[in-house]
This record gives structure tokens, sequence and C-alpha cells, in this order.
């Protein structure tokens, strides 16, 4: 299993960017996925996950209201969407995928959970 993370860049704060993470092998539709993020000199957080059928969403109080995460089954692939970005959101930002997730689980907040990590994008947000 491969994950293709993309969509970061560098914004201003208050605008916003998309995050799209593209995974190849294993049976996507069977999988939850997680955005993390990890700044310099920080440890790696949760921000946002999605569980198989997408009724199962979670966010981090520090994203909570101004992000969006999605999923699209049929191309495989999960998104981040980030308005109003602050500074404090600058980090790379990494999917994960949960490949033990079953329809009811609820989305784990815990990077241990999750099997499969991408490589990471970068986003820099400056004032």
């Amino acid at each position: 299993v491969q994950l293709q993370a993309s969509g970061g860049g560098s914004v201003q704060a208050g605008g916003s960017l998309r995050l799209s993470c593209a995974v190849s092998g294993g049976t996507f539709s069977r999988f939850a996925m997680g955005w993390f993020r990890q700044a310099p000199g920080k440890e790696r957080e949760f921000v946002a996950g999605i569980g198989r059928n997408s009724r199962n969403i979670n966010y981090s109080d520090s994203v909570k209201g101004r992000s969006t995460v999605s999923r699209d089954n049929a191309k495989k692939t999960v998104f981040l969407e980030m308005d109003s970005l602050k500074l404090e959101d600058t980090a790379v930002y990494y999917c994960a995928a949960d490949a033990t997730a079953i329809l009811t689980t609820p989305v784990s907040v815990k990077s241990t959970r999750y099997d499969y990590w991408g490589q990471g994008t970068q986003v820099t947000v400056s004032s």
C-alpha cells in the first residue's frame, strides 16, 4: 500500500489549501483515513480523520470549524481542505491509512493505530 500526499505549499494567513492523498494498493474502501501534522520541534499530532464510509469523521480542536475532510472511494483519494489558515498550521502534513478499521470504528486520533503512511507535504503559512 502506498500513499502519496500532495497539495501543500506556501500561503498567507487567512488563506486556504486543499490537500490530497492518493492511495494505491490494498482496498481503499476498507481503510479509515487520517491526517496528521508535525511542526518543527513538536510531536506528530492528529488533525482529522474519516471512516470507511464517511459517516465517522473526527477533527482536532485546533482545526475544527475551518477544515473539512472527505474521501472519494472511487478515486481512492482522501482530501483535507483547510480554510482560515493560521501561522500555527505550518507543518508537514501526513496522510495515513488504518487498514483494520471496521464500519463502526470511531476514527482514531492515535498515530499508532495507522498502518500505512504517506511521505508528507509541507504547508507553510506566513503573515
